[in-house]
């Protein structure tokens, strides 16, 4: 395939004025400082309708129709850095598909970083839910040791980014190393990154249970972990990122200033402890933008995703400035 060509830093800067519509609640809470937030903020199902081309190669990591990924490689030798994309949509597979973030592995690849954009059993999918989505995930990253075999990647430069409920996988995945041994989730050996991109996904589960119920319009997070935290307190233990401090990798945490799904407060919070506990963190928070924003990158929020994740791929936390 031949690099993109024709997209200018310019235009992947402008904001698009898009409507939509499926799935997860609008957005309609009040930014940080307590503005009103404009009527063109970027609706659910959008991300799916960016124009993107088609991946290098669609490889299964597993057996299942949903254990897939698209693997984008730039031109040249290599070997490339990595970036795994972990997309969202409320955990549910009614709700959204890797195609989410197909257009941010174009852009990426275009800058000189190989992407891979994994699929995985989702809620209302055989398999999906708890353990099997998580699995999924676990195994899909660790693939890129197979794929190296065959594809010049550079696995001592590899970064997870995730968007909503992939933003909580992807956090997960890079603390998967603290998941204790017993649990249904453990993986041994996992793949090491140098850090990860979240883009406003849960860093609290136990906390979000209330937030995601009104937004995705469905009990997912009890669904997707197979009880609530007093019935499956090891679960919430074993999944949740806050529980999982510390990770021993640097962690980003991207909001819009009108994000909805992960209330400032909460992604303070875990801030705050994660620092205490010795991990590296920062807190991103992109002016004029909601929950979808961050995760295209032909919007106002992509020079600070993207440079987020070459300062991680460079061993370094981005500027706040």
């Amino acid at each position: 395939m031949k690099p993109i060509r024709g997209w200018s830093w310019w235009s992947l800067m402008v904001p698009m004025v898009l409507s939509g519509a499926l799935g997860c609640g609008r957005q309609t809470d009040r930014g940080q400082a307590g503005a009103t937030p404009p009527d063109s903020l970027m609706q659910p199902g959008v991300l799916a309708t960016l124009p993107t081309l088609p991946p290098d190669s669609l490889i299964a990591y597993g057996s299942d129709s949903s254990q897939v990924g698209e693997l984008r490689v730039p031109q040249g030798a290599g070997p490339h850095p990595v970036a795994v994309l972990v997309h969202g949509g409320c955990f549910k597979a009614a709700y959204a598909t890797r195609q989410d973030l197909a257009a941010m592995g174009d852009a990426l690849k275009a800058v000189g970083i190989a992407t891979w954009n994994v699929e995985y059993r989702r809620l209302g999918q055989p398999g999906g839910g708890w353990p099997g989505t998580y699995l999924d995930v676990s195994t899909a990253i660790d693939h890129l040791r197979a794929l190296a075999g065959t594809y010049p990647l550079d696995l001592s430069r590899v970064v997870v980014v995730g968007h909503s409920a992939g933003g909580h996988l992807a956090l997960w995945a890079t603390g998967r190393a603290r998941v204790s041994p017993g649990s249904a989730i453990h993986t041994p050996n996992p793949v090491a990154v140098r850090g990860v991109v979240d883009l406003a996904g849960s860093v609290d589960l136990t906390d979000s249970i209330p937030r995601y119920e009104r937004l995705c319009r469905d009990t997912v997070i009890t669904q997707l972990l197979g009880g609530t935290p007093s019935t499956v307190p090891g679960h919430y233990t074993n999944a949740s990122p806050r529980a999982l401090l510390p990770m021993g990798i640097p962690q980003v945490i991207v909001l819009g200033e009108f994000e909805e799904y992960v209330p400032r407060p909460q992604a303070e919070a875990y801030v705050r402890a994660a620092t205490e506990a010795g991990d590296s963190v920062r807190l991103l928070v992109v002016p004029g933008v909601g929950h979808f924003e961050i995760a295209s990158p032909r919007t106002s929020a992509w020079p600070t995703v993207v440079s987020a994740i070459q300062a991680l791929l460079d061993g370094r936390l981005p500027s706040t400035d």
